[in-house]
């Protein structure tokens, strides 16, 4: 009886070791014997008049690295989130060959699916957020490399803000737009799939201002908005609709009167493109 107990118990071994835990393997920041080490530098950023850096840890609450072969298959990945010990540096051992490198920051309450680099994706549930990318094809050979990168702001973001009053007997406030994408080629930084992002806020703070973040497909594009407020019990009580121009890396503030009637409203404007990007562009409703 007891050497059947043994079979059965080394047998059990055997099959959790033939199975890795990819989850673990997300969370570790560093390899005992590495021959990459990533180090997130700074983030580049455009605040919207020059161009500045700042430090990581400023500007994104979780980094995201991961490590896909030449076909687009991950090798390897880490998650970290601000207050983790190694937070900005990831060590891999990686065998000899060409990779792709991915690192994301965002501060989202949660990571986004990594498993295509064509299509790395974040969810309603988790939330969008101000984005920066890095992306680099590297290359494995006998030595180690050690890189400093620095990561690059890939959303636009429309700022929706409210200047009349709350009515009493609003409850929640929710934004739905089509014509982003809550994923991304990491090659690019452009949107990969056709989204329909959705956020709702409670109303019981009475915020004027809400940030609406999107994967653009090329650097310019147009979300169509849809704001609609609902009272306790879930009934419409007031709804309006906006077309509104997007480029990426820069904020188009949409600002208006949203409760002085309850009539759907469109808001359809053509802009010209300043390649030297401002940075803002400014709308009323």
């Amino acid at each position: 009886m007891k050497k059947l107990i043994s079979f059965c118990l080394f047998t059990l071994l055997l099959l959790g070791c033939e199975k890795p835990d990819f989850e673990a393997e997300q969370k570790k920041g560093q390899e005992t014997e590495a021959n990459l080490v990533v180090s997130v530098f700074q983030l580049e950023q455009t605040p919207f008049s020059a161009i500045s850096r700042t430090a990581v840890g400023d500007a994104c609450t979780r980094l995201n690295f991961a490590i896909y072969d030449e076909d687009g298959s991950r090798v390897k990945q880490t998650n970290q989130q601000l207050g983790d010990a190694d937070f900005g540096k990831a060590s891999f051992q990686l065998s000899k060959g060409t990779y792709q490198l991915v690192v994301v920051g965002h501060s989202s309450s949660g990571n986004p699916t990594m498993t295509d680099p064509a299509k790395v994706q974040f969810t309603n549930a988790t939330g969008y957020t101000d984005t920066f990318l890095y992306y680099e094809e590297v290359t494995i050979d006998d030595a180690t490399q050690n890189l400093s990168v620095t990561l690059h702001r890939i959303v636009s973001l429309c700022r929706f803000v409210i200047t009349d009053d709350y009515p009493q007997n609003v409850s929640t406030m929710r934004f739905q737009y089509k014509g982003g994408s809550g994923a991304f080629n990491a090659s690019t930084g452009f949107g990969s799939v056709n989204s329909t992002q959705t956020l709702e806020f409670s109303a019981s703070t009475r915020t004027k201002q809400f940030d609406l973040y999107t994967f653009l497909h090329d650097t310019t594009g147009t979300i169509h908005l849809l704001v609609t407020a609902y009272d306790v019990n879930s009934n419409v009580l007031y709804e309006k609709e906006f077309d509104v121009p997007m480029v990426q890396n820069q904020i188009s503030w949409l600002s208006g009167p949203y409760f002085s009637d309850s009539n759907t409203q469109t808001l359809s404007t053509t802009i010209d493109v300043n390649t030297d990007w401002a940075g803002e562009t400014h709308y009323t409703f």
